[in-house]
């Protein structure tokens, strides 16, 4: 017998013992030592990246503030503790991913982060990408949107990702929740609700960030000021409606006053037009002004894109509701933001939004004939047809709302925040608008 014949004889004759002991506990004991180490399976290879902790069901911490908005439809990737965070502070950064476009999610942001009256800090594009900073009650908000796309995946084969940095005070953060209970009480945000943090029951399905960027309750950013009893008592409760809408933002989020007898500067009664419009207009996007975005070109040579009121600025001179080059206003480069409004700018920027089409022809003895005005020929040619278009809307005309009975306008006269109000508190033509109360009880 050859050497080869005897080794493969003694193979058989070692194994033919373990034949007859299948299903023995000895059997089982070395079929286990020959298996592989479970542990191994999952062990990442040289290169290959460990499994994210934070893969599959990722929440947000219990304590996260209610009042933060999260975008519709985006998908929770990470939640980490955010850089430079203490112990006397809570820090909290929050990776998320959506198959919308950097520009919808800037303007999802800067929409409602003005619509609940947080001060922007920051609305500007970066070489990583586009940055928005926001400021209100000693919290502060940061959203950070690289402009290199994240890897594609069979849920988003194309989208982007964003971090929500948020850092506030133990006090402050605590506090946010108890004067956010209108948000925190309801347990099960529904897809359109700014507190959605998805992912929708159908992919296909890709939300319109500009329809869902107002808070969904329109005392979700009610404001309370100490001083509306200083404003002529017509116009109180003009001030008291807005107020409640949240759309007064005075650029001070310590200040308890609204001062509603100073002098409204440019660049606040634009903010508040837009403001109250998409507001009180929540639920017909059709007719919300669209905010400007980082990637625009400025249209004013005075208001660059990290100006904090950029964004309604431009969404108007962009509309064409006020003068531009883009309206044809060759000669308006700049906007002068912190310059006093005025009666006929007034009326010049507020008309266009009540009408909604072409305003009429108008001349100096048209408008002395319907509204009676003794200085109808000392009114900016512009403002002319705005005037006149405002006399059509009766007892609900913008200039018998903000200054009664008068037979002089005064077109060059400054506009205090109380009469800036007034004016605000109503958009649309005679059966055909809603006012602020209006929107309150809808």
């Amino acid at each position: 017998m050859s050497k080869k014949s005897l080794v493969l004889a003694g193979l058989v004759c070692a194994l033919l013992p373990l034949a007859s002991c299948a299903n023995t506990p000895f059997a089982e004991q070395f079929e286990r030592s020959l298996a592989a180490d479970p542990r191994l399976t999952d062990t990442p290879t040289a290169g290959q990246p460990s499994p994210s902790p934070t893969d599959g069901a990722t929440q947000l911490p219990a304590d996260f503030p209610s009042d933060i908005p999260r975008y519709p439809g985006a998908e929770l990737i990470e939640v980490t503790p955010a850089e430079g965070g203490d112990s006397a502070s809570t820090s909290v950064q929050s990776r998320w991913r959506t198959a919308d476009s950097i520009e919808q999610v800037q303007q999802f942001y800067r929409d409602i982060l003005q619509s609940n009256d947080w001060r922007i800090l920051e609305s500007s594009p970066s070489p990583d990408g586009a940055t928005i900073a926001a400021e209100r009650n000693g919290a502060r908000l940061t959203v950070s949107i690289p402009t290199t796309p994240p890897p594609a995946t069979s849920a988003l084969p194309s989208g982007i990702e964003f971090l929500l940095s948020y850092e506030a005070s133990s006090t402050t953060a605590s506090g946010t929740s108890e004067n956010t209970g209108a948000i925190a009480t309801n347990p099960v945000p529904q897809p359109g609700d700014p507190n959605f943090i998805g992912p929708l029951p159908q992919s296909g399905a890709t939300p319109q960030p500009t329809q869902s960027a107002q808070p969904s309750s329109p005392t979700a950013a009610a404001q309370t000021f100490s001083d509306i009893s200083q404003a002529p008592e017509e116009l109180r409760s003009y001030i008291e409606d807005l107020a409640k809408l949240g759309v007064l933002s005075t650029g001070s989020n310590s200040s308890q006053e609204f001062k509603p007898n100073a002098i409204a500067t440019r660049r606040e009664y634009a903010r508040w037009l837009v403001a109250a419009n998409n507001t009180i207009y929540r639920d017909r996007p059709a007719q919300k002004i669209r905010l400007g975005v980082s990637s625009d070109e400025p249209v004013f040579r005075d208001v660059p894109r990290n100006d904090p009121d950029f964004a309604a600025i431009q969404g108007l001179a962009e509309a064409g509701l006020i003068p531009s080059p883009l309206s044809g206003d060759a000669t308006t480069t700049t906007f002068r933001p912190d310059a006093p409004l005025t009666r006929e700018t007034l009326i010049l920027w507020k008309a266009p939004v009540d009408v909604r089409q072409s305003l009429p022809n108008a001349t100096v003895q048209a408008v002395q004939e319907t509204w009676g005005f003794q200085d109808a020929n000392r009114i900016d040619a512009r403002a002319l047809r705005a005037v006149l278009a405002d006399f059509q809307n009766g007892d609900l005309s913008n200039i018998r709302r903000a200054f009664g009975y008068t037979t002089l306008f005064q077109p060059k006269k400054s506009v205090t925040r109380a009469e800036a109000a007034a004016v605000l508190w109503y958009f649309g033509s005679q059966g055909d608008g809603l006012s602020a109360k209006d929107a309150l009880v809808e």
